[in-house]
C-alpha cells in the first residue's frame, strides 16, 4: 500500500477533484469528454454522449466515480436513451472492459498497460488509449485552478492537531501536480491517487495508523460525492459532505464549525445524520431524460 506513520490524535482524508479544487467541469467537460466521444466513436451522437457522461461525472450519485467504471455506466445510459435508439447508433461496450473492471483491485492507467501487453485485447487497448489521451489533454489545459476558498485555511487550522491525506480516484501525476502548484503539499503526510487503491483501501489503510490505530471518532473523510461517504462508513469514519454546488458555503461551514465539532467530539449523532442528508437531496440516481428498460 504506502508508508503511513501516525503523528496526531485525528486523521482526515481529503477528496481533491470537486472538493479541494474545482477542477471537475474543467476535466470533465474539457478532457474526458471530447475524448470519449472521439475513442468511443460517438460523434453522431455526441450531445447525447455529452450529456450522458456530464450525469455520471457531474450531476449523479455517480458523480467522482473511477473512470473506467463511469466510461461503462455512460456508455449504458446512452443504450437506453430513446433518442440514440432513433439514430440507429450501436453502444458496444466490451465485455472484456466489463470484465476487468469487475475484478481489478487497482483501475489505473499503469496496471490497464499490463493487461493490455498480456492480452493483447483490442478493446482493453482502445480503453488505455482512451485514458492516456484524457490524461495528456488535463497536462495541456488542467491549470491555475486555486483550491476552494476555506481550503487552505481550513488545513491551516488541522495541521496541528490532525494527519491530513489526499484520497482520491485520479491518478497520482496529476494530485502531486496540482496539490504543489498551489503550495498545499506540505499540509498532507501522504497523497493517494488511484495507482494506490481505492478510497476505501487507502482511509482505511491511514487509519491504522503505521500500527498505532486512531481512536473511535477521530477519522474523518471530507468528500463531494457518494463514493467518499461510502469510503468512510465502510471504515468506520466520519463524513463531511462538500455539496456540489455549494462548495464555498460547505468549506467556510466545515472552516467555522466543522473542524471545532470533529476535534471535540461532538461531530457524530445529529450533527453528521443532518448533514449527510443536506448532502443526499443533491445528487439523483437517474438521469432526467427518458430511459428504455430492456
Amino acid at each position: 500500500m504506502f508508508a503511513f506513520v501516525r503523528r496526531h490524535d485525528f486523521l482526515v482524508g481529503i477528496d481533491s477533484d470537486g472538493c479541494a479544487f474545482d477542477t471537475m467541469e474543467l476535466k470533465h467537460k474539457e478532457c474526458f469528454i471530447p475524448n470519449t466521444i472521439n475513442y468511443w466513436e460517438l460523434q453522431a451522437i455526441s450531445k447525447y454522449a455529452r450529456e450522458a457522461a456530464e450525469f455520471v461525472n457531474l450531476y449523479s450519485k455517480s458523480r467522482g466515480v473511477n473512470r473506467f467504471p463511469a466510461l461503462i455506466e455512460t456508455l449504458e445510459w446512452l443504450r437506453k436513451r430513446p433518442e440514440v435508439r432513433a439514430r440507429g447508433v450501436q453502444i458496444c461496450i466490451p465485455s472484456s472492459l466489463r470484465d476487468w473492471v469487475a475484478k481489478e483491485t487497482k483501475l489505473s492507467n499503469e496496471r490497464l498497460r499490463q493487461v493490455v501487453e498480456e492480452t493483447n485485447d483490442p478493446d482493453l487497448r482502445r480503453t488505455l488509449e482512451w485514458s492516456e489521451a484524457v490524461n495528456e489533454a488535463v497536462r495541456r489545459i488542467v491549470r491555475h485552478v486555486p483550491p476552494f476558498p476555506f481550503v487552505r485555511e481550513s488545513l491551516e487550522k488541522l495541521k496541528d492537531h490532525a494527519d491530513i491525506l489526499v484520497v482520491s480516484a485520479t491518478p497520482q501525476e496529476a494530485l502531486e501536480r496540482e496539490w504543489e502548484e498551489h503550495d498545499l503539499k506540505k499540509y498532507v503526510a501522504a497523497i493517494c491517487g488511484q495507482e494506490i487503491g481505492t478510497k476505501k483501501q487507502c482511509l482505511g489503510h491511514a487509519a491504522q495508523g503505521g500500527g498505532h490505530p486512531y481512536p473511535r471518532g477521530h477519522v474523518l473523510m471530507i468528500g463531494d460525492a457518494p463514493g467518499d461517504y461510502q469510503a468512510a462508513k465502510a471504515n468506520g469514519a466520519l463524513f463531511f459532505p462538500i455539496i456540489p454546488g455549494k462548495e464555498e458555503a460547505s468549506w467556510e461551514r466545515f472552516f467555522n464549525e466543522g473542524i471545532d465539532r470533529f476535534l471535540s467530539e461532538t461531530f457524530a449523532g445529529e450533527y453528521e445524520e443532518a448533514l449527510v442528508a443536506e448532502f443526499n437531496r443533491y445528487l439523483p440516481d437517474r438521469p432526467p431524460w427518458p430511459v428504455i428498460e430492456d
